[in-house]
C-alpha cells in the first residue's frame, strides 16, 4: 500500500470523526444522526473556603458530602486542605510538604466532619474526581462568642468563577465588611473590585488589579475602597485573569454577622426563600447592572399564598445604583420567602436580604441571597438533631421534593420525606432526622414534579456560647449541577460519497 492510499485512508477517518460529530450537533439534524445529549456526572469538582473568622474565640466545624450518583463509578478521592502556597527552591520545582488535609472524605453517602479554633485559621482549597466528586459539598460554620460579628457564621464552600454579584454588603462605620479572594490554581489571578452605592458606581483605584497569588486567599476591607460610607452597596467581583471564589465576611457592632454569598446570576423575577418567621427586621438590597431601569413588585410567599406587604408593594431600581427598602417585620410570625416580579418589562437584578432575629443587645443577623432553584439535587451539610429548619418555596405551580436526610458523621441511618409544595407558597418544616443520628448529617433536595421549588436552610444554636442571642444562619439550597450535558456523536461516512 503507498504512501498516498495511507493518506487518503487517515483523511477520511478524520473527516468521518468530523462530519460525525457535526451531524449530531448541527440544528435541524434527523433524529439517526443527532441522538439527545446524555447527562452524565461530573468527574472533577472544585470548592473553596474562606478564612472563617479573625476572633480568637471563633470555633469552626467542616462538614463534607457527596450524594451517591448513578453511573459516577466505583472509586474517588477528595480532600480539602489549607490555601497555603507551595515553597520553590527557586528553579520552578516545589519543595516542602503541604499542609496536612482538613478534611478527606472516602465515600459517598457519608459525611465527614472536621474542626478549627482561633483567628488563624486558614482558607482551604479542595478538590474531588471520581464518584466523589458530582454534588460534592462542604458546609463552614463557625461560632463566635463575642466580639463584633458575633454569632453564627455559615457559608456553602463555593466552586471558583470569574464573575459575582453582592448587593446587601456595607462601607457604613457600624459594619466591618471583607471580600474574601481565594484563588486554587497553579498561577496568579488578577481581581478588580467595584462598589455600587445610592448614586451609582464609586471611584476607587483601590480595587483594581488586585493580586491573588496561586493556592492563596486575599482579604479586602470594603470601606478601604470608599472615603464615604454607605450603609447599602453592592459589590462586583470580576477576574481579569485566571478564577476565585469569593463571599463577604460582615460583621456588624450590635447586629452579629454572616457570610453574604454570591446572588444568582441577573434575572428578571428573583426569588430570596426563607425568611424565618420570628424575623424582627427584613432588609431588601437590589441593583440591576443592565442598561435599564427595573421596576419590581414586592410579594411574599406566605404558608398560604402571595402576599403584597402594605406600604411596601413595588421597588423601582435604578441602572447601575443599589436599592434599598427596610420591610421590617415582613413575616409577622409566619415563615416566608420573598419573589420579585417585573412589573412592566423586564430588567435583569440581582437581591439580597438582610435578616435580623432577637431584640435590644440580644440580636443577630444573616443573609439571604436571590438563588437559583433545586432543580435535579440540592445538598446542604451541617444539620443538627435540634436546630435546623427547611424552607421550601414554589413561587409558581405547585411542586414536589423528596428530601434525604443522609448517615451521620458518627453514626445513624438515612430517612427519606416527600413535601409537595402549593403554588405560590413557602413550607417550613423540620426536615427528617437520620434513626440513631450521632454527629451532623446532609440533606438532600430532589425536584420529582411539578413547578420550580426553591428552597434554603437554617441552623440555630441558640442555646450554644452566648446566652439570650438566636445565633443562627441560612444558607440557600441551588441545584449542584451535579451533572453534564454530553452530546452523542455517530460517524456520517456518506459525505465521502458527495
Amino acid at each position: 500500500m503507498n504512501r498516498t492510499t495511507l493518506s487518503l485512508i487517515a483523511a477520511a477517518a478524520a473527516l468521518a470523526a468530523v462530519t460525525g460529530f457535526a451531524a449530531a450537533t448541527a440544528p435541524g439534524g434527523d433524529g439517526d444522526s443527532a441522538k439527545a445529549a446524555a447527562r452524565l456526572p461530573v468527574e472533577r469538582s472544585s470548592l473553596l473556603c474562606p478564612a472563617p473568622s479573625t476572633s480568637d474565640l471563633a470555633e469552626t466545624a467542616y462538614t463534607s458530602y457527596t450524594p451517591a450518583s448513578k453511573g459516577s463509578g466505583s472509586s474517588g478521592k477528595a480532600a480539602l486542605s489549607p490555601a497555603t502556597r507551595e515553597l520553590t527552591d527557586g528553579t520552578g520545582s516545589g519543595k516542602g510538604k503541604a499542609d496536612k488535609p482538613v478534611l478527606s472524605p472516602l465515600k459517598p453517602g457519608k459525611p465527614v466532619a472536621g474542626e478549627s479554633s482561633g483567628a488563624e485559621s486558614p482558607a482551604l482549597v479542595g478538590s474531588a474526581d471520581g464518584n466523589l466528586a458530582p454534588g460534592w459539598t462542604v458546609q463552614q460554620t463557625t461560632e463566635v462568642a463575642a466580639g463584633t460579628g458575633r454569632g453564627l457564621l455559615g457559608v456553602n464552600c463555593s466552586a471558583p468563577d470569574t464573575d459575582f454579584w453582592f448587593p446587601g454588603a456595607s462601607t457604613a462605620k457600624e459594619r466591618s465588611d471583607y471580600i474574601h479572594l481565594t484563588n486554587p490554581d497553579d498561577s496568579a489571578a488578577v481581581v478588580d473590585v467595584q462598589l455600587y452605592g445610592a448614586n451609582g458606581a464609586i471611584k476607587s483605584d483601590v480595587g483594581e488589579g488586585i493580586q491573588v497569588q496561586p493556592h492563596s486567599s486575599v482579604p479586602v476591607l470594603l470601606s478601604t475602597l470608599t472615603d464615604k460610607p454607605q450603609t447599602n452597596v453592592t459589590l462586583h467581583v470580576t477576574a481579569r485573569s485566571g478564577r476565585v471564589a469569593a463571599a463577604v465576611l460582615a460583621a456588624d457592632d450590635k447586629l452579629g454577622g454572616d457570610w453574604l454569598p454570591a446572588s444568582a446570576d441577573p434575572a428578571g423575577t428573583v426569588v430570596l426563600p426563607g425568611i424565618p418567621k420570628d424575623a424582627t427586621s427584613v432588609r431588601l438590597v437590589a441593583f440591576t447592572p443592565g442598561d435599564n431601569d427595573a421596576d419590581l413588585k414586592i410579594q411574599l410567599a406566605s404558608p398560604t399564598g402571595r402576599i403584597t406587604p402594605a406600604g411596601h408593594e413595588s421597588l423601582h431600581v435604578k441602572s447601575g445604583m443599589t436599592a434599598a427598602v427596610d420591610l421590617g417585620d415582613v413575616t409577622r410570625g409566619e415563615a416566608g420567602s420573598l419573589v420579585l416580579t417585573p412589573t412592566g418589562d423586564s430588567a435583569p437584578v440581582v437581591a439580597a436580604l438582610r435578616v435580623v432575629r432577637g431584640k435590644g443587645a440580644d440580636q443577630e443577623s444573616a443573609f439571604i441571597p436571590a438563588t437559583r432553584p433545586v432543580g435535579a439535587r440540592a445538598t446542604v451539610a451541617d444539620n443538627r438533631a435540634k436546630g435546623s429548619t427547611l424552607s421550601l418555596t414554589a413561587p409558581g405551580a405547585a411542586g414536589t421534593v423528596k428530601v434525604t436526610a443522609s448517615a451521620g458523621t458518627e453514626g445513624g441511618t438515612p430517612v427519606t420525606k416527600t413535601y409537595t409544595v402549593k403554588g405560590g407558597t413557602t413550607m417550613s418544616v423540620r426536615p427528617p432526622v437520620p434513626a440513631g443520628l450521632k454527629g451532623s448529617y446532609a440533606l438532600t433536595v430532589e425536584q420529582v414534579s411539578g413547578g420550580e421549588v426553591y428552597g434554603s436552610r437554617m441552623l440555630d444554636v441558640s442555646d450554644a456560647d452566648v446566652p439570650g442571642v438566636p445565633m443562627f444562619t441560612v444558607q440557600t439550597l441551588p441545584d449542584d449541577r451535579g451533572t453534564v450535558s454530553v452530546p452523542h456523536a455517530d460517524q456520517d461516512l456518506s459525505v465521502l460519497q458527495k
